[in-house]
């Protein structure tokens, strides 16, 4: 099982997205996402969280808001327990990222980008402000299967499969 975490930095009712293009064989590719990723040995979220935005963007943050834990399971990926925050004050110069390009892109237009199916279901969520949240999203391939919020199974439409 992997631990991980996700930024979605606002600023004038937009998200800083990442568009992973960079990186060959990533399972993100193409996909629009946060910016984070793995945990170093003996990393708490936070510490997490602060280098990994850091290393990707050079912003530093200095207000940040925890959203959820939300549990990725795949039958072609390792489980993982993904961290998820927003935040909405930070400093410094950005940087290129070697993973994707960086973009302020609007709130309203983000659910019209190449998204995981599951990322729709928490940015519901984070437009809701919603108190944290537990999420479990239960994928075959790329084809979001399963998902869940706080216990309560949500069945996407057309997917009415289950597991």
């Amino acid at each position: 099982m992997e631990n991980t975490t996700l930024c979605y930095l606002e600023k004038d009712g937009q998200y800083l997205m990442l568009h992973r293009v960079k990186k060959e064989n990533d399972l993100n590719h193409d996909k629009w996402i946060g910016v984070g990723g793995r945990f170093e040995k003996d990393e708490s979220p936070e510490e997490c969280l602060l280098r990994e935005v850091r290393e990707e963007t050079g912003l530093i943050l200095d207000r940040w808001r925890f959203r959820g834990v939300v549990t990725f399971i795949s039958d072609e990926w390792e489980t993982e327990y993904m961290y998820l925050f927003t935040a909405d004050r930070f400093h410094g110069e950005m940087i290129d990222c070697d993973e994707g390009v960086l973009e302020w892109v609007d709130k309203a237009l983000v659910p019209s980008l190449p998204l995981w199916e599951g990322d729709k279901l928490f940015f519901r969520l984070l437009a809701q402000d919603a108190p944290p949240f537990l999420m479990t999203l239960r994928y075959r391939g790329d084809t979001l299967c399963f998902a869940s919020v706080n216990g309560e199974q949500v069945i996407p439409r057309g997917k009415e499969d289950g597991k």
